[in-house]
């Protein structure tokens, strides 16, 4: 197939630093390349693929030139792939909406992978202008608020085989990584890590507009000893930061979307303490691959229970239900539908539940190549 690829502009692809969506988006192409499609990438002009890279802006936003205006960006985002339309069989957003309005209009099938969140005010009125439209959610909860799309499919993320090298030794410190703001719990991870008498190590960047929450709630108890502020990260610097730590802290309060970081630490042998948010349920195995808490208090005697924890049995599993190799054929198989007009309704496809992802599936049930 002839696949286009639609990536956002604020990271390259993948990112440098931070960067979910961009990571999981250059993991695709290079999986979909392998599977023998041409792939094109619109992405910025510092992004890497193994697919055809068009570029469509020299850096990346938030790395590039201060000041630039992200609108111009997208608006030469779309011009590029309305130029180059039909040069696609199947053509893939991964920009939530803003892409409906022409995508709806150049005759190509398409799809939207959703990769934040969807209970926000004004989403249902957006897609009662593109009933067309299909849609891939990355966890069943993630669709929760909004049943009436067509949801064509759920495809959890996967990483590349040999991305992360795992470590069975049991860690000296418990690990937080992702963004310092109030819905990731960095202020739960440190009572936890206290409470618990084990060191915790924080690697994140601080976005510009939680400054005052990170000077107030966070900087007060990082004394550089008991809690590190190691900065933000780099791939080649997670796979130790990871692999060395008892466990990872991922105390959210917010509806995860799916929680990328959850299944880098499994990568690595590293056990999970989630609170039961989001899409936890379906990514942590409780008992297996980490523990799903409802509060500090749990945590804190679930950092009492790790070394019931066999983390050869974490990375295992991880093998089982998180590969790239995975993702790219579900894709693969939902391109299929939408070129052949199979697609529709969306009932025909969506997943029937979270727990199709708790055990791994059969061979046989995969979606076949080609």
């Amino acid at each position: 197939m002839r696949i286009a690829q639609l990536a956002p502009l604020a990271e390259s692809v993948p990112p440098k630093l931070y960067g979910g969506t961009e990571r999981v988006v250059a993991w695709l192409v290079d999986e979909l390349v392998e599977l023998g499609h041409d792939v094109t990438l619109f992405a910025s002009g510092d992004s890497r693929t193994k697919g055809e890279l068009h570029a469509v802006w020299p850096r990346a936003l938030r790395l590039g030139r201060k000041g630039a205006d992200p609108n111009a960006a997208c608006a030469v985002l779309l011009e590029a792939i309305a130029k180059r339309a039909k040069d696609f069989d199947v053509i893939h957003a991964h920009i939530d909406w803003l892409p409906l309005p022409l995508l709806s209009r150049l005759g190509v099938p398409f799809v939207t992978t959703m990769h934040g969140r969807l209970d926000l005010p004004g989403l249902s009125d957006v897609l009662r202008q593109f009933p067309g439209a299909g849609f891939v959610s990355i966890s069943d909860h993630q669709r929760l608020p909004l049943p009436e799309a067509n949801w064509i499919a759920t495809i959890p993320h996967g990483l590349p085989s040999n991305n992360f090298r795992p470590s069975f030794d049991q860690g000296s410190y418990l690990a937080f990584l992702g963004r310092l703001t109030a819905e990731k719990g960095p202020q739960d991870a440190i009572r936890i890590a206290r409470a618990a008498g084990m060191p915790l190590r924080i690697a994140a960047k601080i976005p510009r507009g939680e400054t005052v929450f990170f000077k107030k709630q966070l900087e007060p108890h990082i004394d550089g000893l008991a809690v590190q502020l190691v900065g933000e990260v780099d791939e080649a610097k997670k796979q130790p930061f990871l692999a060395e730590a008892t466990a990872l802290l991922f105390p959210i309060d917010w509806p995860e979307p799916f929680g990328l970081v959850m299944i880098e630490a499994m990568a690595c042998g590293t056990p999970v303490i989630a609170y039961r948010s989001g899409s936890v349920p379906e990514v942590v195995e409780d008992g297996v691959t980490g523990f799903i808490v409802e509060n500090e208090e749990q945590a804190v005697r679930a950092v009492g229970d790790l070394g019931r924890l066999d983390r050869r049995k974490v990375r295992a599993r991880f093998e089982e239900r998180f590969f790239a190799d995975r993702m790219a054929r579900e894709y693969e198989s939902a391109y299929r539908r939408l070129i052949s007009g199979a697609a529709y309704p969306a009932a025909a496809f969506a997943a029937p539940h979270a727990e199709r992802w708790r055990e791994p599936r059969p061979a046989d049930e995969l979606p076949a190549p080609g």
